[in-house]
């Protein structure tokens, strides 16, 4: 028959001492011996008053108050102070814990006691190499070892990175110990008290732990390389649940996790919130929510956590809150929602905006980044969302004026016109949404030159202009950053076929139209297009992006190609 272990919890606080109070309190009345550090930092007053809450249980001790600075030596000299001291006084302790005063019990701690009994020369502490790692923050795996960090990483950043550097720069070096193998690992561990003998009576360890003062965050690595020199069965996973965000930074759980933690494989959380009222009354029980308890699921845990992550980083498309503004860089989405742009397409037929209407069942604005105002469906001046048709408002930031518009219209699709007479700083923003669909008609800016009736002479330059931006813009859209779905065609081969590319933007803007489209807009008559193209050419300027268009002649043909196409069924 295996006999029962007996579990000791050394314990490291500085905050919150009445909570901390309550979690030694429980591990008492269930047999466990506690040892408790508290930071030389908290004030004296409040120390006083944890010591005077637990008078009354005879296995509570308390040791020595050293400063405990986060990355530093001190939170290993305080672990070694209370592991001694716990040893020394508790013979019959055959396990010693780690815990912090936030670390919150939540499984019975006779089932956590069952657990070591059942396997009981075993240590469960994470212990893994540094080339193996992948959680560590800040590119210091290998370097906490062989560089010096005598300063504060909170208090002395400055020269904490600039001594960094200059080590870097230096080529310096520091040898490891003999027989040191660097092993990382979460700072929260189980051990036997054998292998805690094993590392407190090291021949060297004076040696080993001046080496350990100038590593960085030795807590998480002191314990994790020495185990390896005395423990013979090692477990490299802890029995405390401890998740870290994607800048290293513990999670909180709060009285909203108590379904989750219920699920969660492992015997401790780190860290509970001190004024988490309903988990502290559900897990300090006499049974530690026995009754409620339901099978591990770490799978989901872990889920739920990567996707936490995930929304963290990114945030959800189209939505900027001052807390957390999503970061292009990591993936982040402008817009809540998919949303049409098209340029080239108003300028050619007399009722664009309409057909497209109602052919997608969408919101079709006009130039949204006109200069002169804000051109909203339906001529509002006020839009959804409070949205103002000022061009200087809309500049002030173009990029959460179409994230506000989007957002603000979610259910509905979203449609505008673009083009190189526009204002053009929103041009990259689009050209990077996934959720932007961008049909480009190129060289269709010269249809309204055409129409205004002033000569080629007159309108030369402002065409030249209006090329170099649509080039520049199409340049952009052919990019290594482009996100946007894109459809481009030249005026000369849109013209050929219209429907086509019509039908194919409604297929893409609305894949789950019930019909297709059977009527497509009117198109202009471009007769006389051509010559002014070429009057273009005789003043000097080289109109390429409309492509080899027909001439005067071709388009004079019986069955011109810019015939109001409709689809045969």
């Amino acid at each position: 028959m295996t006999q029962a272990s007996t579990l000791g919890v050394v314990m490291l606080c500085h905050a919150a001492l009445d909570r901390a109070a309550q979690l030694a309190r429980h591990w008492a009345m269930h047999g466990c011996p506690v040892v408790i550090h508290v930071d030389a930092r908290t004030p004296h007053a409040q120390f006083e008053g944890l010591r005077s809450a637990l008078k009354d249980l005879p296995d509570i001790r308390f040791t020595p108050r050293l400063p405990c600075e986060w990355g530093t030596f001190g939170l290993v000299q305080a672990t070694l102070d209370a592991a001694t001291r716990m040893l020394a006084d508790f013979t019959q302790v055959s396990h010693v814990l780690l815990a912090s005063g936030s670390c919150l019990p939540i499984k019975p701690v006779r089932a956590l006691q069952a657990h070591l009994s059942a396997e009981p020369g075993i240590d469960f502490i994470e212990s893994v190499t540094t080339a193996d790692v992948g959680w560590t923050i800040g590119g210091l795996n290998e370097e906490r070892f062989t560089l010096r960090f005598p300063f504060s990483w909170k208090r002395q950043r400055r020269f904490f990175d600039g001594y960094v550097a200059l080590q870097r720069k230096l080529g310096f070096r520091r040898s490891l110990p003999k027989g040191l193998v660097p092993h990382l690992g979460s700072q929260w561990w189980c051990l036997t008290r054998r292998t805690l003998e094993g590392i407190l009576n090291l021949p060297d360890r004076g040696r080993i732990d001046r080496y350990f003062k100038r590593v960085w965050i030795p807590d998480e690595s002191y314990f994790q390389s020495l185990v390896r020199q005395v423990s013979t069965s090692i477990e490299s996973r802890s029995l405390t649940l401890s998740k870290f965000d994607y800048q290293g930074r513990p999670y909180i759980f709060y009285d909203d996790h108590l379904h989750l933690l219920r699920q969660a494989d492992a015997f401790i959380a780190r860290k509970a919130w001190h004024q988490a009222d309903v988990l502290y009354q559900t897990f300090l029980t006499r049974d530690g929510d026995r009754a409620h308890a339901t099978e591990p699921s770490p799978g989901k845990i872990n889920r739920l956590f990567a996707k936490a992550v995930e929304r963290r980083v990114k945030g959800r498309p189209g939505l900027y809150m001052q807390s957390r503004f999503p970061v292009r860089a990591r993936g982040a989405a402008l817009a809540a929602a998919p949303y049409g742009v098209f340029s080239g397409f108003a300028p050619l037929f007399t009722d664009f905006q309409p057909w497209l209407g109602r052919a997608l069942d969408a919101r079709v604005h006009g130039h949204l980044f006109a200069f002169d105002r804000v051109q909203f469906a339906g001529g509002e001046t006020v839009y959804k969302g409070g949205l103002s048709d000022s061009p200087t408002l809309r500049d002030y930031n173009p990029r959460s004026f179409l994230a506000n518009l989007i957002w603000n219209t979610r259910g509905e699709t979203q449609c505008f016109q673009f083009g190189p007479e526009d204002e053009q700083d929103i041009a990259p923003t689009i050209a990077s949404d996934p959720n932007a669909s961008i049909f480009l008609i190129s060289g269709a800016f010269a249809v309204p030159l055409w129409q205004s009736g002033r000569s080629a002479q007159e309108v030369r330059a402002e065409a030249a202009r209006l090329q170099k931006v649509e080039s520049d813009f199409i340049y952009m859209l052919k990019g290594v950053e482009t996100k946007a779905r894109i459809r481009i065609w030249s005026l000369a081969e849109f013209i050929e076929n219209p429907a086509e590319p019509l039908e194919q933007l409604v297929d893409l803007l609305n894949p789950r139209a019930a019909h297709r489209v059977t009527e497509l807009p009117q198109l202009l008559d471009l007769r006389g297009f051509g010559s002014f193209l070429q009057d273009l050419r005789n003043q000097g300027m080289a109109p390429v992006l409309m492509g080899d268009f027909p001439s005067d002649v071709e388009l004079a043909q019986p069955n011109p190609p810019f015939a109001r196409p409709r689809i045969v069924r």
